[in-house]
């Protein structure tokens, strides 16, 4: 254990070194030389002790000191205690620095520190991504100096970090990035989040509310219209009582529609047990669905082609798939030019079970392929009015698939035709077994 050296016991070892001397020197009759001696020899022995310490610190090819004598035992044991406390605090703090540098890393945003000059101080790895930051080459390097944008120049330079900075990125396409800077201890810790979900998401809502007030507002202003023309003392003609009434509950059933499907996409939104999931007879549903077809296509006169695999079946929810299915099919009727081609397959292609409406009319642009499925999206308004669609159709059969483990593939070109499909994954398949062929079947 390492002990303490007090004056006291210096004085104590010092007057035993010098007594003899000083007796034996008064026996031989030269007593100052023999303390000079003895001084001289003390004094040399200390300094070969500061040698040792020295040479040790500065070459310290060991963590342990040197061996230690006399009163210096003590101090070399001493120094040995402080470095293995420095030792130990070192290592505490190495510790400390790693486990937050792996909190940082784990944030789900990016993390840059900076001197009050702006000189980055570290980073994590997700900033070098979000940034196109460089480690270690931008260590020391000014943040405003690598990101050259006027907005976050003017912003770092005002030193005015109350409200955070949304920046367009340049280093990927339509994504928006939202800076936080909070000074701290004479530095300033960025926080750069990615809120293009979020933006779009707001883009979404507002979309949506405007479409939603547009889809109701047209047919209640007729509806209003034609009522503010009525009263009781001043009913209109039989005639034009006729086509009022014909025209109210037209735009009557039109807005019904169209708070079904609201309410149909608002309940199949959410998460669906999958547990609960019943074998469903597609060939069956495609039946009842191409006698719909067929009644719907009476002033299209398209050419309705439905191949259906009699003995294919699969796991899921009946209403929520039928939405999926039929969809499909009325909108290929819809939109497909007179006397088209309309081809409903649904086959068994490499153990999964394969639906495509593929149709010859006029397709689609490429820039409206991935908005499709967004609500209320129209690639023509006009005639989609017309049609009497409500933009809502797309939107619910992608929920349905995507709560089936599905999604929706859209092929077109523009002048000849589309290809809406979808398929389901072997596991929820299920192949009927009885004596009747298992070959497709073609109807018309």
């Amino acid at each position: 254990m390492y002990r303490v050296i007090n004056k006291q016991a210096l004085f104590k070892r010092l007057f035993l070194y010098f007594l003899p001397l000083t007796l034996i020197g008064i026996l031989i009759g030269a007593p100052f030389i023999l303390l000079f001696i003895g001084a001289l020899s003390l004094l040399l022995w200390h300094y070969h002790q500061l040698y040792r310490l020295s040479d040790w610190l500065l070459n310290q090819r060991s963590f342990n000191p040197p061996e230690g004598e006399g009163a210096w035992e003590q101090i070399f044991e001493g120094i040995y205690h402080l470095q293995h406390r420095n030792r130990k605090k070192r290592n505490e703090l190495a510790e400390l620095i790693r486990r937050f540098r792996e909190g940082a890393e784990a944030v789900p945003d990016a993390v840059v520190v900076l001197q009050q000059d702006l000189s980055i101080v570290w980073c994590n790895q997700l900033a070098l991504k979000v940034l196109g930051l460089q480690w270690p080459t931008d260590h020391g390097q000014r943040l405003d100096n690598l990101i050259r944008d006027p907005k976050f120049i003017k912003y770092m330079q005002s030193h005015d970090f109350d409200d955070p900075l949304e920046l367009d990125s340049g280093h990927a396409s339509e994504q928006v990035l939202e800076f936080r800077v909070m000074p701290y201890a004479e530095q300033l810790m960025m926080v750069v989040r990615d809120i293009t979900r979020l933006k779009q998401l707001e883009q979404m809502r507002k979309d949506f509310v405007a479409n939603v007030s547009h889809e109701l507002r047209t047919p209640l202003t007729v509806v209003t219209g034609y009522l503010e023309m009525m009263d009781a003392d001043n009913m209109p003609p039989p005639m034009m009582w006729e086509k009022a009434h014909g025209t109210m509950i037209e735009q009557c059933k039109r807005m019904d529609s169209l708070v079904n499907q609201l309410l149909s996409l608002s309940r199949i939104e959410g998460a669906r047990r999958q547990e609960k999931d019943r074998p469903v007879c597609v060939p069956d549903m495609l039946a009842l669905i191409q006698t719909e077809a067929h009644s719907v296509n009476q002033d299209k006169h398209h050419e309705l082609i439905f191949e259906v695999d009699k003995h294919l079946d699969i796991l899921g929810s009946a209403d929520e798939l039928r939405s999926a299915f039929s969809n499909l099919v009325f909108n290929a009727i819809h939109y497909t030019k007179l006397e088209g081609r309309v081809v409903v397959k649904w086959q068994l292609i490499e153990d999964q079970a394969c639906f495509s409406v593929e149709d010859n009319g006029d397709g689609i642009a490429p820039e409206h392929i991935n908005r499709l499925t967004e609500r209320f999206y129209r690639v023509d308004k006009a005639r989609s009015r017309k049609t009497g669609g409500s933009g809502l159709g797309l939107a619910i059969t992608k929920h349905v698939l995507t709560r089936h483990d599905s999604s929706l593939e859209i092929q077109s070109t523009v002048g000849e035709g589309s290809c809406f499909s979808f398929a389901f994954a072997s596991e929820k398949v299920k192949i009927m077994t009885n004596d009747e062929s298992h070959e497709s079947v073609i109807l018309k």
